[in-house]
């Protein structure tokens, strides 16, 4: 890669700098028959059958390298855990950077390696990308905006609607891993084992597919953590889940954070995590399937779907010290800036 020693705002004027550029870092990571035409859009391949799934995603993660990942990785395994956990399949992204003047070259080729192993591990294509550039001040280093499409086979069907009483409520590791280590790196409390759990999630769920597993709905619990996606889709299926303090996977270092911060864990991100609803009576048969794969040793069942019920929140905890303690969507702004 030809690497520039700092981005000037020319970079992205679409002139001779912007060509070298694309041709000095994008084309040489990114390289494939799509995005080398540098055609206005990319023209993709006949796509399997099925149907069509999009998504689009922005990153703004401060700061944006950290243990575990940086926003290269974030914004590639973001796009594509949002299509898998439709059902999807993904194929295709793009990739739009903007870059404040003065970035250092070699942080931008750092996020561009990121972004191409994430991709190559996840099976996808970056066919597509867009630079621009803001004044110095005007912008905090480097954003990502990232879109994605992928394609849902015939016969599968998951949604919060199809969420149904009896479902056991699986999570595929460790929780709030990704917050955690966020407020870790920004609070000078970094240590040995505390890293993000940013990771494409096809690989893992496509075992669930495979095995059978007749999934009713996913979640990737990123902003709001566990305790607001699991609000969303209470709302959205007007049933009660009743969670378990004791079953939900922490690892030790995340917990020291949060005992530190006053944090809780229910409520920060992961990036690499699936909260997953499906039959009762399949749940050891999922988790057996999970913990034969790398990213799912540590999964559990932590939860239980229950009809909805007067006196009762749509989502309840039940502590270690067995009392119910609701659980309401996050208010106001946890924690900002944190994918």
């Amino acid at each position: 890669m030809k690497i520039p020693e700092r981005i000037l705002l020319a970079h992205g004027a679409g002139g001779r700098l912007s060509h070298e550029l694309i041709e000095g870092v994008f084309l040489p990571a990114f390289s494939n028959p799509e995005l080398e035409s540098l055609d206005d859009a990319a023209i993709l391949p006949e796509l399997p059958p099925g149907r069509l799934a999009m998504t689009t995603d922005g990153h703004v993660v401060d700061p944006p390298t950290y243990p575990g990942g940086d926003l290269g990785s974030l914004s590639v395994n973001g796009t594509v855990n949002d299509l898998v956990m439709v059902g999807a399949d993904p194929l295709y992204l793009s990739w739009a950077l903007i870059l404040e003047e003065g970035l250092e070259g070699e942080k931008l080729r750092q996020h561009v390696e990121s972004a191409r192993r994430a991709a190559e591990e996840a099976g996808v294509t970056i066919v597509a990308g867009d630079t621009k550039t803001v004044p110095r001040g005007r912008g905090d280093g480097i954003y990502a905006v990232s879109a994605g499409i992928g394609v849902v086979p015939e016969g599968r069907r998951v949604s919060d609607r199809r969420i149904e009483a009896g479902d056991a409520i699986l999570l595929t590791g460790t929780a709030a891993d990704h917050g955690a280590t966020i407020m870790a790196l920004r609070h000078g409390l970094e240590g040995p084992g505390l890293h993000s759990d940013c990771a494409p999630l096809n690989h893992l769920i496509g075992e669930l597919w495979k095995g059978g597993i007749d999934i009713h709905a996913m979640h990737d619990p990123t902003r709001g953590g566990i305790a607001t996606t699991c609000n969303e889709a209470a709302s959205r299926s007007s049933l009660r889940f009743l969670l378990s303090a004791q079953a939900i996977p922490i690892a030790p270092g995340v917990y020291a954070v949060c005992e530190i911060l006053g944090l809780d864990e229910l409520y920060l991100a992961s990036e690499g995590r699936a909260l997953i609803f499906l039959p009762g009576n399949q749940s050891e048969a999922a988790l057996e399937i999970l913990h034969a794969h790398p990213q799912g040793r540590d999964a559990a069942s932590i939860g239980v779907v229950l009809p909805a019920e007067a006196g009762h929140a749509p989502v309840e905890l039940e502590t270690l010290s067995g009392s119910l303690r609701p659980l309401d969507m996050l208010s106001g702004m946890d924690l900002p800036r944190i994918c």
